[in-house]
């Protein structure tokens, strides 16, 4: 009964402990990948307040963190961001202003969320039979619009009709320009003017007011974007609230809500699960590329290496990984079906390596085939790599005098220039990226062909939930430090920058 109590009055203790060391100012909770540590600060059109102020409040919920949301014009909230150095992220109404924003060094990430359209707000009936922008010139017309310089749906509608030659006659019946496409509406909706050019969305937000299609104005439609700064000194913690945001099972239900028309978004998890399938040949390329990435999206990815035919084998028995990097565009051009538009991010060459001083004599594809060698080659039909290099042995007209020399065939270069260097090879055909690594050990005869080049593409996967974050993964894959680890693998770069609109 002694011990009894003695072990009772222990644990007691214990968890008296436990309890102190909790309430201990200086303990922290461990914290979920991505969460913020302070408020988060957002500076947003004031357009697209309605839906952003709900998700901001369904986020606080779910997770505790604070959303500070800061509202203005487009143009005004771009010129506050230029000089202050607060903020972790930038909602604007159209894409120009989250171009202006990337152009002056601002952003890190952009996701696009909703799409809208300029027209015509009237009250409700339409007393004035407003119809089309003809009428907004009539003398017995009160028309207001938002300040161009200030406001996403000025700057937008005064493009467009500076491009038609409408704009100076409309400038001179506006009787007021407001801050932002809110005060418009309101000054409709009490009567202050007879019509107004709003958002499409803004408009149904208002019972009181009818929209009036422009066939001009349906050329303009905007895509609303929420892009984390650069400056954020919590920036996992902004872009997991950005990818809440542009959630199609979260944020963008509230855009749809308030009559935006969503884009395709990514299923919400709060840790994304990633699958990539890459060529092995890519593994010393990539790996530092992707443990980044990870931390900053807050994700997990899976990456299987293996040969390209081994990897196209399993898509075409069912497997599904969310993206692709493929050895070569023959092996992605296989399981196209599957993926969205590739892009070629770099480049290998195919080599003969030897071991140092090259005590054979090699000196091409042809001595190869000398009498007593013992060469490796990629496997044939498991790598892209065997494959390319079999169509160059076929097509130089060498291949049945090789295979007498044939001693190893494997869906891995890795492999290869292992045998090599423990004397079990004489030679094999491997890529650049392989004898890279090795070179202080192995030496390099350059084969010139043209089968000898061999492009690796990138591509996300159709089936994929997760488009958006697979997307950002190519953007990181085809940075300039991406570039820069390629090349240091001996990869060429191929991958060309294109103007983002």
């Amino acid at each position: 009964m002694k011990s009894f109590w003695l072990a009772l009055l222990g644990s007691v203790v214990v968890a008296a402990g436990l309890v102190a060391l909790l309430a201990w100012p200086g303990h922290k909770s461990p914290r979920v990948g991505g969460a913020a540590e302070k408020p988060l600060l957002v500076f947003c059109a004031a357009g697209i307040k309605p839906p952003v102020e709900a998700v901001a409040r369904e986020y606080e919920q779910a997770f505790g963190v604070r959303v500070q949301l800061q509202y203005g014009g487009s143009g005004t909230l771009l010129s506050n961001l230029r000089v202050t150095d607060t903020g972790d992220l930038f909602l604007a109404a159209d894409a120009s202003y989250m171009k202006s924003a990337r152009e002056f060094g601002l952003l890190a990430e952009t996701l696009a969320l909703a799409r809208q359209r300029p027209g015509i707000a009237v009250t409700k009936g339409n007393p004035k039979n407003i119809r089309t922008l003809d009428d907004l010139r009539r003398t017995d017309v009160r028309v207001a619009v938002a300040n161009p310089e200030a406001a996403s749906i000025g700057r937008t509608v005064r493009a467009l009709l500076q491009q038609a030659g409408q704009w100076a006659d409309l400038e001179k019946r506006i009787i007021v320009f407001k801050p932002t496409v809110n005060d418009v509406a309101n000054d409709v909706k009490i009567g202050a003017v007879d019509a107004g050019i709003v958002w499409d969305a803004t408009a149904r937000q208002y019972p009181e007011l009818e929209f009036v299609t422009v066939p001009l104005f349906d050329t303009a439609t905007e895509t609303i974007s929420v892009g984390v700064l650069k400056r954020s000194p919590q920036p996992a913690a902004a872009l997991r609230f950005a990818r809440y945001l542009a959630a199609s099972d979260k944020g963008l239900r509230q855009f749809a809500k308030c009559h935006y028309e969503p884009v395709e978004g990514d299923a919400w998890a709060e840790t994304p699960e990633l699958v990539l399938f890459s060529g092995a040949m890519l593994r010393p390329g990539i790996e530092k590329t992707l443990r980044e990435f990870e931390q900053r999206e807050g994700c997990r990815i899976t990456t299987v290496y293996n040969g390209c035919g081994v990897l196209t084998a399993q898509m075409r028995a069912g497997q599904r990984p969310d993206g692709y990097f493929s050895c070569d565009t023959s092996f992605m051009k296989s399981v196209a079906d599957l993926y969205l538009d590739p892009v070629d991010v770099v480049d290998n060459h195919l080599m003969i390596l030897v071991a140092k001083g090259n005590p054979k004599g090699i000196q091409s594809v042809q001595d190869l085939t000398k009498s007593g060698l013992r060469v490796g080659l990629p496997h044939h039909e498991k790598s892209a790599m065997g494959n390319i290099a079999w169509k160059m042995l076929v097509e130089m007209k060498v291949n049945d005098a090789l295979a007498a020399n044939l001693k190893v065939e494997s869906p891995t270069g890795d492999f290869l220039v292992n045998q090599l260097r423990t004397g079990s090879l004489d030679a094999i055909i491997a890529c650049q990226s392989n004898w890279t690594g090795v070179r202080e050990h192995l030496d390099a005869l350059p084969i010139e062909h043209p089968l000898a080049r061999m492009t690796q593409p990138y591509a996300v996967g159709r089936e994929t939930r997760h488009k958006q974050v697979m997307g950002r993964l190519q953007a990181a894959l085809t940075t300039a430090e991406s570039r820069e680890r390629f090349e240091k693998e001996g990869f060429g770069w191929r991958y060309q920058t294109t103007a983002v609109p």
